[in-house]
């Protein structure tokens, strides 16, 4: 854990339409540097929400997007760097109308 900040509302009344935020601590350089920001959710019909790659052009570590949530949960967020280390950052988050319904 560390490096990793995630930004998420702790309540979201409609789980449809979620802002998320995520940035990196990385200097961003060719020798060190953020490859791919992985974000994945524990409860949602297919855990792999998004994956985004980056790399030293990029200038910053830090994406912003609005995501889908099924049910209150935990948020979890993977940084892959450039040396091949892996940093992780969570947010929970309490949803009080589902998005991700299964079957219909």
């Amino acid at each position: 854990e560390g490096r990793v900040k995630v930004d998420l509302t702790p309540l979201a009344e409609n789980g449809f339409s979620v802002p998320l935020a995520v940035s990196v601590e990385s200097p961003m350089t060719d020798a060190d540097h953020v490859q791919a920001i992985h974000v994945l959710s524990e409860k949602n019909p297919v855990a792999k929400i998004a994956t985004y790659h980056l790399g030293p052009r990029s200038g910053r570590a830090w994406i912003a997007t609005s995501i889908r949530m099924a049910d209150s949960q935990r948020l979890v967020v993977l940084a892959r760097m450039s040396d091949g280390t892996y940093w992780s950052g969570a947010a929970d988050i309490i949803v009080t109308i589902s998005a991700c319904i299964d079957g219909g």
